[in-house]
């Protein structure tokens, strides 16, 4: 078991790791990250990513998808930890130049000091302070 984390999501998945390739089940692919394999590619609503059709291998086998190689196609990022236990699926700077001209910040949780969880989503329409500090 690995963990995967996309979209705000934190995924525990069993999953093959080939040299610097994440490779995933086709049933998670399409029930924890909610791409679908499909004739034309890997889809998600509207939006398909076709593989090089002469490089078939890499991007599938019989029952796997390599999400690294895929994510490549669509311009995201794909980072490991050195034990290459925990894997991040960014998103591609399309989607993050848009949010940052938004102005609205992600939304996240935090415990405060009795551990009780706060977002910043509850506080949406208030003003609030927010001050952060690191021990290094």
């Amino acid at each position: 078991m690995i963990t995967v984390i996309h979209e705000h999501k934190t995924l525990n998945i069993d999953a093959q790791i080939k040299e610097d390739n994440l490779w995933l089940s086709i049933k998670d692919v399409e029930q924890k990250l909610g791409w679908t394999m499909k004739s034309e590619g890997l889809c998600q609503d509207d939006q398909c990513i076709p593989y090089p059709s002469d490089m078939e291998d890499e991007f599938l086998n019989k029952d796997h998808i390599n999400v690294s190689k895929f994510w490549g196609l669509m311009g995201k990022h794909v980072l490991h930890d050195e034990m290459k236990e925990t894997w991040l699926l960014g998103a591609g700077h399309k989607e993050r130049s848009a949010k940052l001209a938004s102005l609205d910040a992600p939304d996240f949780s935090l415990p405060d000091i009795d551990g009780q969880f706060h977002s910043l989503s509850d506080y949406r329409g208030k003003r609030i302070f927010l001050t952060t500090w690191s021990s290094w």
